[in-house]
């Protein structure tokens, strides 16, 4: 929800960014790539290996280049199918790796189990809330609701690792469990939208194959 508030100031703010890079001839596929393995990088090399203030700044840099591709996407006439799932792709690879980098560090030298088992349970809760929705817009449906989507689930996991790499304690504990509820909440408002949306209604009936019969 806060992403879709965000992004006409985000948009405002990125204006003159777009049309210099239009100009240049940028492409919006390559602005996703650059951000999705930016953030990827930042992810393993920096908060993998404990840097956790940094990390958490590199990767907020690159991620913000998420809400710039599809701005330059339609400043060059309109996004494509390839660079739409390119783009949702891309985010994806993103969050795992940043929830990946904790788990790998608190696991190691971090020595955090606790920290190691919150990021485990926000990874899959993520992708269950990416998946409910996608499935759902796959077979005609809309599951676009939710207290924690995307832009809330960065904010809180970057923001609790940036501050517990000032030294802040328990920052990250504190936005880890923030997150696991949110995120679970999320997930059964999602299945209760599809439910509401699909009361009545069926799969289309898949046609039998043809060829000889059996006899």
């Amino acid at each position: 929800m806060l992403g879709v508030n965000l992004r006409p100031a985000v948009g405002r703010f990125w204006a003159p960014v777009v049309s210099g890079l239009a100009r240049a001839g940028v492409t919006a596929d390559a602005v996703t790539l650059t951000g999705t393995l930016g953030a990827v990088a930042s992810a393993v090399f920096l908060i993998g290996n404990g840097r956790l203030f940094w990390g958490a700044f590199a990767v907020t840099v690159f991620v913000l280049l998420d809400m710039l591709d599809g701005a330059l996407a339609r400043a060059r006439g309109g996004g494509s199918l390839f660079g739409a799932v390119l783009d949702s792709t891309g985010d994806r690879a993103a969050d795992a790796a940043i929830f990946a980098a904790l788990a790998w560090w608190f696991s190691g030298a971090g020595d955090n189990r606790l920290i190691v088992l919150l990021a485990l349970l926000c990874l899959v809760l993520g992708v269950l809330t990416s998946y409910v929705k996608a499935r759902a817009e796959g077979v005609g449906l809309t599951a676009d609701v939710g207290v924690v989507e995307r832009t809330e689930r960065l904010i809180l996991v970057l923001v609790g690792t940036g501050f517990t790499g000032l030294g802040i304690p328990y920052a990250l504990h504190v936005a880890l469990w923030v997150l696991l509820a949110g995120s679970a909440v999320t997930v059964v408002q999602r299945f209760l939208a599809v439910r509401r949306g699909s009361a009545g209604r069926r799969l289309p009936e898949t046609p039998a194959p043809s060829g000889p019969s059996a006899s």
